[in-house]
């Protein structure tokens, strides 16, 4: 911005001094105003930015001249150093270890094919270095820590030597219990091998995959695929989504070859990706579980050959939209007739194959792919969606051999009944205008007061039939009522036995069961009810009863009434409404797995974790704060956002603050003096937003790139207990990935439950696979820090590191 006014300070022949202190002036306001997030002192930026300063003592002592274009380069040059002096985040650092592979990936590219991959850039030791960078910093460990224990040079001749043992690479964990279930893993020399094949393979087929893919790419993940169907879906009439579901075998893996064959010459390659399909450690698997959640069972190589696999589809689905739109004449998108050639040569082109599309008027046809879920929307009739979903089906059961489930409902976008994608739910509702919501108001308002008179009335006549009821009961003697009672029951038996005195609470009883059978009951919705209406208002007087029900009757009608009359009077274009798609979060899934792991009972009220009684108060809080944490990132712009903050403040706080309490054996009030600042990181209410704003910082745009936080930012909460600490004779390293650390406790993992696929994304893992139930792991500090509050994941943890 300041380059600016540079013509305009040289239009004013300002002197030569002056025009260097004024842009001495704007470097330190450039580059003083702040460094890693925190202000530069004056005496800092002086002290760094000292050029000018040495350049003006130079001129003013008459030992040379500089020229405004010196000047400018000096800017130039500190900018740059500037650069280089501030850290990068361990996203920004492993998007530049990806670039210097990506660079040797662009040397192979011969006559439209990527050429010798395997031996050229994989197998470099180069490349397998930048691989293994690329996994700690997954894990979020430093790599200027000097700790490689992997022989690259070795990996090297291997792998072009075509004698690197993928099968002994791998370990395997087997399920306890009846159901025998096997998960095979790689260990840190294959995963090293698989995440450099992972980068090439996304740089190969980056620029090729279409448009409605997401998943595992810069800009184009869970936020992207929501906000392309709320923003960017106008109108649908019809949508449903498809669940495709198929373990990779033989057949899939060979026309999966056959696809990456058209752009990629490499036999060793496609050789090395046979193998670990032979070992059964490629863990690719369609349906089953929710992708990109750092489950330990989706593999490294499973996003990007799931893409590659799929795009053949996405590509089937631009055909078939063009099928359904191209042949109508009239449509019209955004008020306007379109009449491009291109769309005309497409018309001509179906016109006379498929002669019974030309019915299919003003037809609109939008797709979205998450990985391997799948959401249709169609602008036109039933039969048109119909059609569609047919099509759809017989390519990807026919041509991909996928399983698909063909009984999906076809929904009514306009409908009540929301639709499940991406774990969340997705509706259509009706946005009121300013005007229509200000005349609302007032119905609004008349109901409030009409509700708080009939909540104070209800509260009134329970109150009175309490009164009635203890008041009969003790007047009522045992011998008046013992003959109703049958000898042979068993509640009779059991007050013979109960000490004097006691008889008459059992007879009290009875005799309120035979009143309440004689009055009938049974549809009561509860006691508070039956003695509110049944005895209460029974013994108002007639008048109060009835005026009370005419105020309620006259109430309601004034609202329709009111209501109608002032929408007639609005003009049509202020009172015409917008129909908008909603993201809504699943509150009620939500609900229930805070019941499974603990944090509230069956009533909603909060908790103690006994699992987590026996960490750490810091971790305690880490594991409560990552649940609050993931929210705030993944539903922050959801439309019910509201009553996850109700849910934080009433369930996850107080939830945490028991178990504090329930460690050290005192009072709750003494918890939150005693935590003030550390029960800040879950917020109380006014917080969330601040955390919001903290979370959409332009400092975080690598950060929040869902390509590169692939399955770490939407990576679930899971529960560990404390297991042991270790000691001298029985030392624990621990388990993450590239971690020299020794973990001073091990932890055992608690699988809590298996979602079917596809599943809700709750903050919570959804679908670990059953076989690391009860496993135990050594973790440190820092890593368990990491793993409760989101910023590594499972897939980040070497299960065979246990000895």
């Amino acid at each position: 911005m300041w380059l600016v006014g540079l013509p305009r300070i040289c239009k004013g022949r300002l002197s030569r001094s002056r025009i260097l202190q004024n842009m001495n002036t704007v470097r330190v306001k450039l580059f003083g105003i702040s460094y890693m997030g925190r202000p530069l002192q004056r005496s800092k930026a002086c002290a760094d930015y000292s050029t000018l300063a040495e350049v003006n003592d130079n001129i003013d002592n008459g030992t040379g001249k500089m020229t405004l274009a010196k000047d400018l380069a000096f800017v130039v040059e500190e900018s740059s150093k500037a650069d280089e002096r501030r850290a990068k985040s361990r996203m920004e650092l492993k998007r530049s270890l990806e670039l210097r592979i990506k660079k040797r990936v662009k040397e192979q590219y011969f006559n439209g094919k990527f050429i010798d991959l395997m031996t050229k850039v994989i197998a470099n030791q180069e490349t397998l270095h930048d691989a293994y960078n690329c996994i700690r910093i997954n894990a979020n460990v430093d790599i200027a820590l000097d700790n490689d224990n992997i022989s690259f040079e070795c990996m090297e001749k291997e792998l072009s030597g075509g004698c690197f043992d993928v099968g002994g690479n791998t370990f395997s964990i087997a399920t306890k219990g009846a159901r025998d279930e096997i998960l095979v893993l790689p260990k840190l020399k294959l995963k090293v091998v698989q995440e450099a094949i992972r980068i090439v393979l996304e740089v190969v087929y980056r620029p090729y995959f279409s448009k409605i893919s997401h998943g595992c790419r810069s800009g184009r993940g869970h936020h992207s695929a929501l906000k392309y169907i709320s923003k960017d879906i106008s109108n649908p009439d019809w949508w449903f989504t498809l669940i495709i579901s198929r373990k990779l075998d033989a057949c899939i893996l060979n026309k999966l070859i056959s696809i990456m064959g058209e752009k990629i010459q490499d036999p060793c390659l496609f050789d090395i990706i046979q193998g670990m399909f032979d070992a059964q450690v490629l863990n690719m698997e369609f349906g089953g579980y929710l992708k990109g959640h750092g489950l330990p069972q989706e593999g490294v190589l499973s996003p990007i050959l799931m893409n590659i696999y799929l795009d053949v589809f996405d590509h089937e689905l631009h055909r078939l939209s063009m099928k359904y739109e191209a042949l109508n004449p009239d449509v019209h998108f955004g008020g306007e007739q379109l009449h491009s050639k291109l769309r005309s040569w497409f018309r001509r082109q179906l016109k006379g194959n498929d002669i019974k599309n030309s019915s299919k008027e003003g037809s609109r046809i939008h797709s979205c792919r998450f990985m391997d879920e799948l959401f249709f929307a169609v602008s036109g009739s039933k039969d048109v969606a119909i059609d569609f979903k047919s099509d759809v089906v017989n390519y990807l059961h026919n041509c991909l051999h996928l399983d698909v489930d063909s009984e999906a409902e076809i929904l009514p976008s306009a409908g009540p009944q929301a639709i499940c994608f991406l774990g969340t739910l997705i509706r259509r509702t009706v946005k009121e205008s300013p005007a229509i919501r200000a005349a609302h108001k007032l119905k609004e308002k008349v109901k409030l007061f009409a509700s708080q008179k009939q909540e104070a009335w209800d509260v009134g006549t329970v109150r009175i039939g309490k009164k009635w009821l203890a008041h009969g009961l003790r007047k009522v003697k045992e011998s008046e009522i013992k003959h109703l009672a049958d000898s042979s029951s068993l509640l009779n038996q059991i007050s013979c036995f109960r000490k004097a005195g006691m008889e008459t609470d059992h007879w009290y009883k009875f005799l309120l069961k035979v009143w309440m059978k004689d009055i009938k009951t049974k549809a009561a919705e509860s006691e508070e009810f039956v003695l509110s209406k049944y005895v209460a208002e029974l013994a108002v007087p007639q008048e109060l009863r009835e005026s009370f029900y005419e105020f309620q009757k006259r109430a309601e009608e004034y609202v329709k009434s009111e209501t109608a009359m002032t929408l007639a009077l609005l003009p049509k274009s202020s009172s015409s409404s917008e129909t908008i798609t909603e993201i809504i979060a699943p509150v009620n899934a939500i609900k229930k797995r805070l019941l499974r792991y603990g944090l509230t009972s069956s009533q909603g009220h909060s908790r103690v974790i006994t699992q987590l009684v026996l960490q750490d108060d810091i971790q305690i809080i880490d594991w409560f704060s990552g649940i609050v944490c993931r929210w705030l990132r993944w539903f922050s712009d959801y439309q019910n956002f509201a009553e996850l903050k109700l849910i934080i403040r009433n369930q996850v706080r107080k939830s945490c603050i028991r178990t504090l309490a329930a460690k050290y054996r005192v009072h709750e009030s003494a918890i939150e003096k005693r935590f003030d600042l550390e029960l800040s990181r879950i917020p109380s209410t006014q917080e969330e937003e601040q955390e919001m704003e903290h979370e959409k910082s332009p400092s975080l745009a690598f950060d929040n790139d869902e390509a590169l936080m692939y399955g770490i930012s939407y990576s679930g909460l899971c529960l560990l207990s404390l297991t042991r600490m270790v000691s001298q004779s029985r030392p624990c390293s621990c388990f993450v990935m590239g971690c020299p650390a020794a973990a001073p406790s091990v932890y055992t993992i608690h699988v809590m439950e298996r979602q079917k696929f596809p599943g809700w994304k709750t903050g919570f893992s959804t679908c670990i696979h059953p076989s690391l139930n009860k496993r135990r792991i050594g973790l440190c500090k820092q890593h368990l820090r990491d793993l409760y509050v989101g910023q590594i994941s499972l897939q980040s943890i070497d299960f065979s590191s246990w000895k």
